[in-house]
């Protein structure tokens, strides 16, 4: 049950975060990654909070990097 209710946290916190509209495409990249990278590393590691963070960071450079390419 706590695994859910992180995943939930980490989901809700990313559309909270995307959905503001002063961010630049590569900011709003950069959250949506790390949020899914959350969930992901969440998911993978059956709520370890090392999983969690490091999911998010990586998957936080992703979508940097994504969000870059679409200027």
């Amino acid at each position: 049950m706590e695994t859910g209710r992180r995943i939930i946290a980490g989901a809700m916190l990313a559309l909270m975060l995307s959905a503001c509209s002063s961010m630049s495409t590569r900011d709003r990249a950069t959250v949506i990654g790390a949020g899914a990278g959350a969930v992901g590393g969440a998911v993978l590691t059956h709520g370890s909070a090392l999983g969690t963070v490091g999911g998010a960071a990586v998957g936080g450079v992703i979508g940097n990097q994504i969000g870059k390419s679409k200027h």
